[in-house]
């Protein structure tokens, strides 16, 4: 019997040996879980390519959009037809000789009468030292009884031949009596600039 110790030595070989299991293809369950993996991996990479050029056309499809709304909205601001400019504010001028001065000075510009800032205030400096109230009841004009008034010594018949429209119709308002004696004076001399004594 010296034989059956060698087949006894048989079995514990065979049982030292690890049975792996095999999964119905054939190939060992280990074999096939490293597939499964592999494959999962090629499937994520290729779904987050697919992700990543989705995002990308649609970063590229919104900034499309995005240019032709602002095509559109260029379009519609040239063909919208034009609001009127707001009215700018009226200017203001101090209320005293040289804010009359000034007013004078931008009416008599809008109805083409000539004359400086230095002439209007050389001559009023002259007639009246710059009060508006200023009358003179001495002259020959006083002596026949339409005596000159204002700021630059204005008689009633003349005012009433020069007075600029949008001025008031008052001999003693300083922008009136101004801008009618700068009218007067333009008609006679040329220009206020040209007067340097009584007129």
């Amino acid at each position: 019997m010296t034989a059956a110790p060698s087949n006894a030595a048989a079995p514990a070989a065979h049982a030292s040996a690890v049975v792996k299991p095999v999964s119905a293809n054939g190939l060992p369950v280990a074999a096939k879980d490293k597939a499964a993996t592999e494959q999962n991996h090629v499937v994520t990479a290729s779904v987050a390519e697919h992700l990543k050029v989705t995002a990308l056309d649609k970063q590229g499809h919104a900034a499309q959009q995005a240019a032709n709304r602002s095509a559109e909205r260029a379009e519609i601001a040239k063909e919208a037809p034009k609001a009127a400019p707001k009215a700018a504010a009226p200017k203001q001028y101090t209320n005293n000789l040289d804010g009359w001065i000034r007013q004078s000075l931008d009416i008599m510009k809008s109805k083409g009468i000539p004359g400086s800032y230095h002439g209007l205030h050389r001559n009023i400096m002259r007639e009246s030292s710059g009060n508006p109230n200023a009358i003179n009841n001495w002259d020959i004009n006083a002596r026949n009884g339409i005596p000159s008034k204002g700021l630059l010594q204005v008689i009633q018949p003349t005012f009433n031949t020069y007075h600029v429209s949008g001025t008031p119709h008052d001999l003693y308002d300083p922008v009136a009596n101004i801008t009618a004696a700068a009218n007067y004076a333009a008609h006679r001399y040329g220009s206020i600039d040209n007067v340097n004594s009584a007129y």
